[in-house]
């Protein structure tokens, strides 16, 4: 790094003074410096990918696996950001404050979801020597509170070391109608699916222009590419021609895939021969098991076997899988053309790939999979019968889709559990390491115990770099990983990590020199009681699939494990403990840049609002009033939209009615239509009021529905709402247009359905309980003001 002491000689005349550039120079790299290319999939098990045994075609991770080397021991956290924000800052994610999910915060160090600076990322350690960083896909390290223009964007990615950014900013979002970002602002996306637009083609081209930018002024300037390109998390979405490619090549179940993808990893040296496959149900069913208090086994993490389907349920399942393949194919396609760019400017061979999954296959579709994930996130089951009736439109724009958890299962194989739990199937995921210029060794496995927060030590024993004692003038916490370059060329050496605990949804684990303590509880149970929890002990060299409980047998090395966890949960400040559902986390109360109001004011041009800081309508009455011109009967479009296809609601005008419609998570599309045509004039309030008269179930509210022309009543309709969000990420509030996915097919004209024919002024949100009537008179005030 340059030094920052000016050395040269400052006189009165310049000619008599000796200038020094070195304060003034930017980084440069060492000479012949690597590029770092992380791959960072998502929801991809250890028995998905064809070099990993898989049943998925994956023809380009396959090439860097023979080019490099596959771990078979190699771990993560069990959910997306948490490992994220490890594989980035080479600690533990309760260290740097990431216990869950971003958006799942609840105000404690272990998990407040904002990366202390003592702990920088690799982005921000490669920036400053001399590395041009660049970021495309999925980010997931950013407070929901922070994702919003009003806020500071110090935890977006250009404020953690990287120059560039395209993709989005949540957990995740549609690979069809994404709600991109470019560097620090929302953007529209540059085409339709109709014009052949896929989220996956759209991030690499930007990650190819990317490195090319650099390149071609600087063709030995390393660099630094986070690819993120959010598959295979839900939506499972592709074009159909790849999902064709699978037809029929999961019609015999989940079941037989597990015993021929464990087959083929034994033949590839993946697991030891006496590995065995757990049952299909590891943990119990609701019928076998309840928590300490009587609390219900989760349904959501029940497995049905494949014998007990008939012949529509195995159609539906068989076809979800296809979907899911036919996503991961096409995603390794576009890697592969990341790889061919790299080779045609002959920087393949000095580029160091690391492609790794963030957990294991996700069970989050439940026994029965579904068209819509976001009923998960609004406890909201899913229906079989919902779910047959959309089996033509998987991976379309029409579905928003996630297999059932049998298929998690067999792309975890040979493994118990999935994303969410601390075993192996949650934890035990793909990794590749690829370096042709610096490592001798081609296609072959290593078996040496290895973790997420390894990753950044290694990358940089492999630049030659240490980690310095500040970075930005922040004194860096001591890295928790240990580096992987001695496994390199020494595929018999022993381990040289000895410890790594886990602690992830009320699950925990521990795992120290091939012994390994879990423990059964539920993830998300709301259980409780942990001081009750049951511990299993495995020997996990002999035991990858944690199939024989030593805990009776070795109940001294139990307890000495389970010592060792809360050791280690008490240094990586793991507390508190949470396994509450996921509905019940998300809607945690969380800081707002400014406290939630009894009314919202939103003008038409402004760029999306983020439904973390828009106005919250859920499970309350409120009304909606539109402040509008209309000179004559012309008037079409959106007035105010929130969420999306699938789940949302929205106010627009059609055939000179006004129109209200809420969809209730994609299933129900409620419309209320009023029963004359539009006023005209000026000033004019056009409004939708919902006024709360009981639950359906819990957070679900019902009530009455009623459109106005001014304080005239012009149409009503009872209707439900959501019991929580309309999206986990992304879709959020507009007015005069419906942007990305629209809440309804009953707009007209074309996409964003933009208001026309007469002028809209502004949209008032009023969530205090106010009568209506009141809401137009305050507006009325409001207008002599101004």
């Amino acid at each position: 790094m340059a030094s920052s002491t000016f050395r040269g000689t400052v006189g009165l005349d310049v000619r008599d003074s000796v200038p020094d550039w070195a304060p003034y120079q930017q980084p440069k790299a060492p000479e012949g410096a690597p590029n770092v290319v992380y791959v960072v999939l998502d929801d991809v098990g250890f028995g998905a990918l064809g070099c990993y045994g898989g049943p998925i075609d994956t023809p380009n991770i396959d090439r860097l696996a023979a080019d490099g080397l596959r771990y078979s021991q190699w771990h993560t956290t069990a959910l997306c950001s948490p490992t994220r924000a490890a594989l980035l800052t080479g600690r533990n994610h309760t260290t740097v404050g990431m216990a869950c999910i971003s958006e799942a915060a609840i105000g404690f160090p272990n998990a407040n979801s904002h990366i202390p600076r003592e702990t920088a990322t690799l982005a921000e350690l490669l920036v400053e020597r001399g590395w041009s960083t660049s970021a495309v896909g999925k980010w997931h390290l950013c407070p929901e509170d922070e994702v919003n223009l009003a806020s500071t964007r110090r935890n977006w990615p250009l404020g953690r070391g990287f120059e560039r950014f395209y993709g989005f900013l949540g957990a995740e979002t549609s690979q069809w109608y994404p709600d991109l970002v470019h560097d620090n602002h929302p953007v529209e996306q540059p085409a339709t699916p109709e014009e052949g637009y896929h989220f996956g083609v759209d991030i690499t081209d930007r990650a190819i222009q990317y490195i090319d930018d650099v390149k071609a002024i600087a063709p030995d300037r390393p660099v630094f590419l986070y690819y993120a390109p959010g598959c295979a998390h839900a939506p499972h979405q592709a074009p159909r021609e790849w999902i064709e490619r699978y037809r029929g090549r999961f019609d015999e179940g989940y079941e037989a895939m597990r015993e021929r993808t464990l087959a083929r990893q034994k033949e590839l040296g993946l697991v030891p021969e006496n590995t065995e496959l757990p049952p299909l149900n590891p943990l119990g069913t609701p019928d076998t098991r309840t928590g300490p208090g009587g609390e219900p086994f989760p349904e959501l993490d029940r497995t049905r076997p494949w014998a007990e389907l008939n012949e529509d349920e195995r159609r539906l399942f068989a076809r979800m899988a296809e979907v899911y393949a036919g996503f991961v194919s096409h995603c390794d396609d576009q890697i592969g053309r990341l790889l061919d760019y790299l080779r045609d400017i002959d920087q393949l061979d000095n580029t160091l790939f690391v492609v790794v999954s963030d957990n294991g296959a996700s069970g989050e579709g439940g026994p029965n999979g579904s068209v819509n994930e976001n009923k998960f996130f609004n406890n909201v089951a899913d229906d079989i019968h919902e779910n047959l009736a959309m089996l033509d439109e998987l991976g379309g724009v029409e579905t928003y889709n996630h297999y059932p958890n049998g298929w998690a299962m067999a792309f975890n194989t040979p493994f118990k559990m999935w994303k969410r739990y601390s075993f192996n199937g949650g934890t035990c995921d793909p990794c590749v390491i690829s370096w042709p210029a610096g490592i001798a060794s081609r296609g072959e496995v290593r078996s040496q115990y290895h973790h997420a927060v390894d990753i950044v030590p290694t990358v940089l024993e492999c630049l030659g770099l240490d980690l310095p004692e500040t970075v930005q003038g922040h004194p860096q916490v001591p890295l928790q990983g240990v580096g992987m370059r001695y496994s390199f060329d020494a595929p018999d050496a022993p381990s040289a990590k000895t410890t790594q605990f886990y602690s992830m949804l009320g699950t925990r684990g521990i795992w120290h020199r091939g012994w390994k303590a879990v423990t059964t509880h539920p993830a998300l149970s709301g259980w409780g009681h942990f001081d009750q929890d049951v511990w299993e002990l495995y020997r996990t060299e002999e035991d990858r699939s944690e199939l024989h409980d030593l805990a009776a047998r070795e109940p001294g090395k139990l307890a000495e494990l389970v010592g060792l966890w809360f050791y280690e949960a008490g240094v990586n400040q793991a507390f508190p403990l949470d396994d509450r559902s996921a509905l019940e986390i998300l809607l945690t109360p969380r800081p707002q840049l400014v406290p939630p109001r009894d009314r919202y004011v939103y003008r038409p041009g402004g760029a999306e609002v983020p439904e973390s800081v828009a106005v919250n309508v859920r499970n309350r009455s409120y009304s909606i009033g539109a402040l509008v011109d209309l000179p004559g009967p012309e008037a079409s479009g959106v007035l105010f939209a929130h969420g999306g296809r699938f789940g949302g609601h929205a106010l627009f005008v059609r055939d000179n009615r006004l129109h209200y419609v809420y969809n209730f998570l994609g299933a129900d599309q409620q419309v209320v239509t009023a029963e004359e045509d539009l006023p005209t004039g000026e000033k004019l309030i056009l409004a939708a009021t919902f006024d709360k008269d009981g639950e359906a179930e819990p957070g679900v509210a019902t009530g009455i529905l009623s459109l106005h022309h001014g304080d005239r009543k012009v149409g009503e309709g009872r209707i439900r709402t959501q019991p929580g969000k309309f999206t986990l990420a992304g879709e959020g509030l507009t007015v005069g247009r419906d942007s990305g996915e629209a809440v309804t097919g009953l707009y007209t004209g074309t996409a964003p359905f933009a208001f026309t024919g007469g002028t809209l002024h502004r949209v008032a949100v009023d969530v205090s309980g106010t009568p209506y009537v009141d809401l137009e008179a305050e507006a009325e005030a409001m207008l002599a003001r101004e």
